[in-house]
């Protein structure tokens, strides 16, 4: 019995033309993959949030403030937000000073003039004095003249850090009389609106001294139209976090579209600031929430010792470092 011999088929050979189009078209794919990995990391932002900073250039501490270490402390975090890559902003949320004296905001300025990122501010209760020399204005003035990315007039405004994203920044803050309540006039609220409205594509960064969702009650510190601020925030649908100061505590609570961010004091326990880092994803934004404390650590546990219940200030976990997620 005959076995045919088959014959094997050799390749063909590519032509040149089909070569060159393949080359083309893996040079396109390759070049489309690169540009979407930079649009993907370019829409992507990182900033600090730090709180009650309660500069004193007094050598006196208090049962529940650190205010004699508050400058060790402060240049600590200014060391270390210099050591974290790719800042795009850090923001202040009130009380940067803890008596409302021009001495004492000239003595916090050079302590932050280090800072290699630019710095903004909110307003806290300690930052002004009522019927005194260092009114808001005068207080915007002298930081402008040592910030060069600071040029606002009035004491809420609104910047754009990145494409994509706007910063607000909210004046909490009564100077008609002494309290530690909070509330926002009419003009400002309708100005808060007309920003959200003008920004219903972005992602929307609020920050203020007191808070809208308090991290635990207390009659004395909260803000007294909170309600009202609140519906005028959750009525927009686009992804929202809101950073707030005042009562020295950790705590994070999520209402659907908006994140709503309690963050400690520097100058009591836990004796920390935040690091956030804002994924913009396709179909959600990714908040990456993390707790920095200082490394001043034999303050830290002086401070953890003053305190009458740390863990209150400290909060749980999830509330110190945490990742949510906000669907678009």
């Amino acid at each position: 019995m005959s076995r045919k011999r088959i014959k094997k088929q050799k390749p063909k050979k590519e032509s040149m033309v089909s070569r060159a189009i393949n080359g083309m078209f893996t040079i396109i794919l390759a070049g489309i993959m690169v540009y979407g990995l930079q649009c993907y990391s370019a829409n992507d932002l990182r900033f600090v949030q730090v709180s009650d900073v309660h500069f004193s250039t007094r050598n006196v501490n208090t049962t529940f403030k650190l205010t004699a270490e508050s400058p060790k402390l402060l240049d600590d975090v200014v060391a270390q937000i210099n050591e974290t890559p790719d800042v795009n902003f850090v923001m202040f949320t009130g009380d940067l000073i803890d008596k409302s004296f021009e001495k004492e905001l000239s003595a916090f300025l050079p302590h932050v003039e280090p800072l290699k990122y630019p710095w903004y501010m909110a307003f806290g209760n300690h930052d002004v004095c009522v019927g005194g020399y260092l009114t808001k204005s005068l207080y915007l003035d002298i930081i402008s003249k040592h910030n060069k990315n600071f040029n606002f007039k009035k004491p809420y405004y609104s910047f754009v850090p990145r494409k994509g994203y706007k910063v607000i920044v909210l004046d909490t803050i009564i100077d008609t009389r002494i309290t530690s309540n909070g509330n926002i006039y009419p003009e400002e609220l309708k100005w808060l609106d007309e920003e959200l409205s003008k920004s219903k594509k972005d992602i929307v960064l609020i920050f203020m001294h007191v808070p809208i969702v308090e991290p635990f009650p207390s009659e004395g510190h909260r803000l007294l139209n909170a309600g009202e601020v609140q519906a005028i925030i959750e009525k927009y649908k686009n992804p929202i976090g809101v950073f707030q100061g005042h009562y020295h505590a950790n705590k994070i609570t999520q209402h659907g579209n908006v994140l709503y961010v309690s963050s400690p004091a520097l100058v009591s326990y836990p004796n920390a600031f935040r690091v956030v880092n804002i994924k913009n994803e396709r179909r959600k934004v990714v908040f990456d929430i993390q707790q920095k404390p200082t490394r001043e650590t034999n303050v830290r546990n002086l401070a953890k010792m003053m305190v009458f219940s740390s863990s209150l200030y400290a909060g749980d976990e999830k509330d110190q470092n945490g990742v949510y997620e906000i669907k678009k």
